[in-house]
């Protein structure tokens, strides 16, 4: 096996050490301080250990869009546990039903260590263990991950387990990293508006990190866009009505809304000539290999570099019309990948344009940056990637009358923009307005998340589930608030297919980041990764749910929710926010008092 340990350097931290730091912040829910403890953290450690442990605090080997897998199951990582522990595979299996948790589990016991690891020889043998294929891996893998624990002590065990199995869970996102750089290098949050625009240009938290202990604010200030590395999506507000939005920017751009994949496509032309191409979802994961066609459609730009985005939608050739989204989402698959493309082909519709040529383009405006992209594709629905077309808009009428033509073409609605709007990436304001079809007093979607579930009775006994409890998410805490519970609207299939999503990261306590009162506890909670998407016919004050309850106001939850289809393509912190919904229920409002 490949395991060699040398010598850490005097000042290079031991894993250890951070592990017990990792079991320090396991118990704490406040935010400010989680802060602080990885603020010093930081402050502790070089530039390259900072980098490997923003991506471990978030139970990672890299940055999210990399996505590197270890593909060990449970059941794998068991066996391994079960000979570090001298036990039966049995008798491990017992005790892992027991604990609920491989990490709790094998932190119970001691063993004889053979070394104190570093937290860079630690992670050079977690990436080592990732990068084992073939035949005969599997059997490597187990055998890489027993050589490691025998060297760790047990509670750094714990954390190197739960790094495996996709359970770290130290309930916090990227955003709070960026908090505790901002206090690591000011003593508190006013830097973290730079941070943040730097890792929203460069979307690798490890990366920034590093910039931040390398070269500080400065290096902060000065990182910018590279072609490969995604940029995170900027979004639109919403308004009800077409008089609104004129009312709010004044004359617009108007383009139709396609309920597709939102797709950033990063393409660079080597010095051999080769195009380098790479498809990036909304949730900044590389799903490059599921569209060949779109790949090949870049193929012979003549551009050097280029990052623009757009709507992967399926489309019906016979008929000249785009697929649902629930038809779309087919095709995001890693297997069968030709012959999916060649049943469901796809067309991608581009609608901004954000780098080309070496020269960034998010400080342009909106008309200018159209203007570059219109010299490289063109509106032209007959070829795989085409632009988005667009009318200028000056009163609410010819807003009004476009939507209308556009939704009758099966359009969601539309996207307006001003004129002059730079593109802002992580933000989402009135620079782009969403304006989509109503239907009851709530006219939108709500993107939620699934925080547990509920046993099923009389028919739904059979399948273990009849209800689940949603959230949205609170970026200024970092937590996930309670919105609805929903029991109705999922046919036999979709019932055991959820719980057949739930079971596969369910926890045994309730995870410190959800904020729920004891009367809507499921029976199962799970850990908040999966994101669908809801209808309801409005949205009520709510003195159960969390969602934007403060010391003065009730919460907010879901009249009459309906389960409309999951969310793939979105990571949970994308979903509604908490702040998102109380202004929905505000445009309700409004909608109410003009009727």
């Amino acid at each position: 096996m490949f395991v060699c340990y040398v010598k850490i350097g005097e000042d290079e931290m031991n894993f250890s050490e951070l592990a017990q730091i990792f079991s320090e912040i396991e118990p704490i829910s406040g935010r400010l301080q989680m802060t602080k403890i990885l603020s010093e953290l930081f402050q502790n450690l070089s530039a390259e250990e900072a980098k490997v442990v923003a991506y471990l605090l978030l139970g990672e080997l890299d940055a999210q869009y990399i996505g590197t897998q270890f593909n060990l199951a449970e059941k794998q990582v068991l066996k391994s546990i079960a000979r570090l522990l001298d036990l039966s595979d049995e008798q491990a299996t017992v005790e892992f039903k027991t604990k609920g948790d491989l990490g709790a589990l094998v932190a119970e016991y001691n063993w004889s260590t053979k070394a104190d690891l570093s937290i860079l020889q630690v992670y050079e043998q977690l990436i080592k263990i990732a990068h084992l294929f073939g035949v005969g891996a599997q059997e490597l893998k187990q055998t890489a991950l027993y050589e490691l624990l025998l060297n760790c002590d047990s509670l750094s065990a714990k954390y190197i387990v739960r790094i495996v199995v996709g359970t770290m869970r130290l309930g916090f996102s990227d955003m709070t990293i960026i908090d505790a750089l901002s206090q690591m290098l000011s003593g508190d949050k006013s830097l973290r508006v730079q941070i943040e625009h730097a890792y929203s240009l460069s979307a690798d938290i490890g990366r920034v990190v590093y910039v931040a202990k390398e070269n500080g604010i400065d290096g902060i200030r000065h990182m910018k866009i590279t072609v490969g590395i995604p940029i995170r999506p900027a979004a639109a507000e919403r308004e009800p009505t077409a008089s609104a939005i004129i009312e709010k920017i004044g004359p617009c751009i108007a383009q139709p809304k396609l309920d597709g994949f939102r797709l950033q496509v990063h393409v660079k032309r080597t010095e051999h000539g080769a195009v380098d191409v790479k498809f990036f979802s909304r949730n900044l994961l590389d799903m490059s290999a599921m569209f060949p066609e779109l790949t090949q459609a870049f193929q012979n730009l003549s551009v050097q570099t280029l990052i623009c985005e757009g709507e992967a939608i399926v489309y019906d050739e016979q008929t000249d019309t785009y697929a649902s989204f629930q038809e779309t989402v087919k095709r995001r698959r890693k297997h069968d990948v030709q012959q999916t493309a060649e049943n469901l082909p796809l067309r991608l519709i581009l609608f901004d344009i954000l780098y080309c040529n070496g020269q960034e383009l998010l400080s342009e405006g909106s008309e200018r940056r159209r203007t570059t992209l219109m010299s490289i594709f063109k509106v032209d629905r007959t070829q795989v990637v085409s632009t988005i077309e667009e009318r200028f808009i000056k009163t609410s009428q010819e807003l009004e009358a476009y939507f209308v033509a556009s939704v009758s073409l099966g359009f969601e609605g539309l996207v307006v923009k001003k004129p002059n709007a730079t593109y802002q990436p992580g933000k989402r304001n009135f620079n782009w307005i969403k304006l989509k079809r109503q239907e009851g007093q709530l006219n939108d979607t709500i993107d939620t998340v699934i925080l547990g579930y509920y046993a099923g009775q009389g028919k739904r006994a059979s399948f273990g589930i009849g209800a689940f409890l949603i959230g949205v998410f609170n970026p200024q805490r970092d937590h996930f608030q309670t919105v609805a519970k929903i029991g109705t609207g999922l046919k036999d299939a979709q019932w055991i297919e959820l719980k057949q999503k739930c079971d596969a990261i369910k926890v045994i306590e309730k995870p410190k980041n959800i904020e729920c009162v004891s009367e809507l506890t499921p029976d199962v909670w799970v850990a908040p990764k999966i994101v669908c998407e809801v209808r309801a016919d409005e949205i009520t004050r709510s003195p159960v749910h969390s969602a934007n309850k403060t010391s003065t106001h009730l919460g907010l939850a879901l009249r009459f929710p309906r389960f409309v289809s999951y969310r793939e393509d979105k990571s949970s912190t994308q979903a509604t926010s908490s702040q998102e919904l109380k202004e929905l229920f505000d445009l309700q409002y409004q909608n109410q008092k003009n009727q």
